[in-house]
């Protein structure tokens, strides 16, 4: 059945992981009438995740990835690297 052998990027799968985190996050924030930017960037300063929304499990999400790996994709992004 199978011919070939798929290799998966376990970097590649945990970075979509946490940008798809990032998104819902980020609309939760929007939905609830909050500047999505300065909540996320209150969070990723100070580790209180009280800057984040419990709408639609926001808060719950974001403390399920680690605060330098969402600098790291968001950096990367912006530069695109």
């Amino acid at each position: 059945m199978f011919e070939k052998t798929t290799l998966f990027d376990i970097d590649e799968i945990q970075d979509a992981l946490v940008e798809t985190t990032l998104d819902e996050i980020c609309d939760a924030i929007k939905e609830k009438g909050y500047n999505p930017v300065n909540q996320i960037v209150g969070y990723l300063l100070t580790g209180d995740a009280s800057y984040i929304t419990t709408f639609k499990g926001a808060r719950e999400k974001i403390l399920t990835v680690e605060r330098a790996k969402m600098l790291e994709i968001i950096v990367r992004d912006y530069l695109g690297v």
